[in-house]
């Protein structure tokens, strides 16, 4: 019995006193420090410190000291007591408690909220995301870090509350969210995730053109084929098309609403309609028809002669043909002699001209012809013609030389006599100049000369009416036979041959 009383006198008894005093903020912010103090009349004197909440110890110390809480959080709101065991005499300790005080810890900042503007974007337009909260007017100066995330994965990082993306894309639909924190990361928070829908808009109004433009393509040169859209977003897949054939001639899939496909050199044989389709997942869309004329320049144009017989003699009509059978009309042609323009023409349907040349001496020489259809001119291959003196058309035969005898005459190839009706001296001065004899001296009759035996020639001229200036006698009026045999053959005689006098120097 006197044990027990002993225990009783010696067990501490707890006594609500200003002995012990506790010293803490009655609010706070989340985030802050906290430091709670309890500190009695003599601090010497406590055994132990304890730290309750709520009813609930926090922790136990050996002599007078703190309890901080150094990252406060809403929870930690409630109510905060001490309690020290102290020595009150010998053997004998009391314990202390202070008054509660009730500790407020309030909301910083609110979770943010993400927001979209445009909330439904469309393709390749800018979208600014917003993370928005607020701070107490006694706590605006504190600075918040934001940032943003997709999926999880962090787009941007930084003090801005905003984040601006230039250009979305489809693929880039997804959920989004952000977050912010203080500088000391002590408090941080984030939004509820969004998803962000990026509307496609299909593509309409596909049209081509061509580089050059008009569907005008030159033979040897780049055509290029432009296909483009006047809406649509997103990745496009274009593709070109030869009228009437299955396979494409090329394919390309781009971000863009433009594409163009190269024909690095066009041939004529590409010419015909061509068309292009877009599709930008919701089907290919075709454009119209663009018909491709391909032009082929000049090349080399062929100069060819046309003469009536094997050879060119002076008088002979010539034709002279230039043609580039490729090039594309219209064409304008020059003729040049010895690189001197004779004469141009135009074929505005295409093929070649030709010009028609009475030849005399000096025609002989070299030939070229020039051909331009707006695309530069190109000069042929020279052609060389040799003009030469005609051979004479009418003889004298069986006399003593060349100057004298029966008068025979030339027509398409086979020879006859003339019939001396009206024959003169005037006719015989014409075949004298027209062989290069002397002058005309008389008109004997040809049976002066007769043929030789088994010679069977036609009469091939009843009357030839000359003045005595011309240059042959068949440049004199004549008149076709009739009633003529061969004893009225006609003769000549000329004076004899004229000979060039050639001067030398010694």
């Amino acid at each position: 019995m006197m044990l027990w009383s002993l225990l009783l006198v010696f067990a501490p008894a707890t006594v609500q006193s200003y002995w012990l005093s506790i010293y803490m903020p009655r609010d706070a912010y989340e985030g802050d420090q906290v430091v709670i103090r309890c500190s009695g009349n003599n601090n010497g004197q406590i055994r132990r410190l304890k730290f309750y909440k709520d009813g609930a110890q926090l922790a136990t110390y050996s002599s007078a000291s703190s309890y901080t809480i150094s990252n406060a959080k809403r929870s930690d709101s409630g109510s905060y007591y001490c309690k020290a065991d102290r020595e009150l005499f010998l053997f004998v300790d009391v314990t202390e408690e202070t008054n509660s005080v009730w500790l407020s810890v309030r909301e910083l900042f609110p979770a943010p909220m993400l927001t979209a503007s445009p909330t439904r974007p469309t393709e390749g337009s800018s979208v600014t995301l917003t993370c928005s909260t607020r701070l107490p007017s006694d706590r605006s100066t504190t600075q918040l870090h934001f940032s943003f995330l997709r999926s999880g994965h962090t787009l941007q990082s930084g003090w801005r509350s905003a984040f601006n993306i230039s250009a979305i894309w489809k693929e880039a639909s997804d959920y989004y969210q952000c977050k912010a924190k203080t500088a000391s990361h002590s408090v941080s928070k984030s939004s509820a995730q969004s998803y962000l829908d990026v509307q496609r808009i299909p593509v309409s109004q596909v049209s081509m053109e061509t580089q050059p433009p008009g569907g005008q393509a030159v033979e040897g040169e780049t055509l290029v084929l432009v296909c483009s859209v006047a809406e649509g977003t997103g990745y496009t897949t274009f593709s070109w098309h030869r009228e009437n054939m299955k396979e494409s001639l090329g394919r390309k899939t781009e971000r863009s609403q433009r594409a163009e496909l190269e024909i690095p050199a066009i041939r004529e044989s590409h010419a015909g309609g061509y068309y292009c389709t877009a599709d930008n997942s919701y089907g290919p869309v075709h454009s119209e028809v663009v018909t491709i004329t391909v032009r082929v320049p000049v090349s080399s144009p062929l100069l060819t002669f046309s003469a009536p017989g094997a050879l060119a003699f002076v008088g002979d009509v010539v034709e002279l043909h230039c043609e580039d059978s490729r090039a594309s009309p219209p064409i304008l042609y020059w003729v040049f002699h010895e690189n001197i323009t004779m004469g141009k023409a135009s074929a505005p349907l295409g093929g070649g001209v030709s010009f028609n040349l009475s030849l005399s001496a000096w025609h002989s020489g070299n030939y070229s012809c020039e051909a331009d259809n707006g695309w530069g001119s190109k000069r042929g291959a020279v052609v060389t013609l040799h003009v030469k003196e005609a051979p004479p058309k009418v003889r004298l035969t069986n006399g003593a030389h060349r100057c004298e005898g029966r008068v025979e005459v030339e027509r398409e190839g086979r020879w006859g006599t003339v019939c001396d009706d009206g024959w003169d001296l005037k006719d015989v001065a014409v075949v004298c100049q027209e062989l290069g004899c002397g002058a005309a001296k008389h008109t004997p009759a040809a049976m002066l000369y007769p043929p030789a035996a088994g010679t069977a020639l036609p009469v091939l001229i009843q009357v030839a009416l000359c003045n005595g200036t011309e240059q042959a006698l068949a440049a004199c009026e004549q008149v076709d036979t009739f009633d003529c045999g061969h004893n009225e053959d006609a003769g000549a005689v000329c004076e004899g041959i004229k000979h060039i006098q050639k001067s030398s120097t010694q």
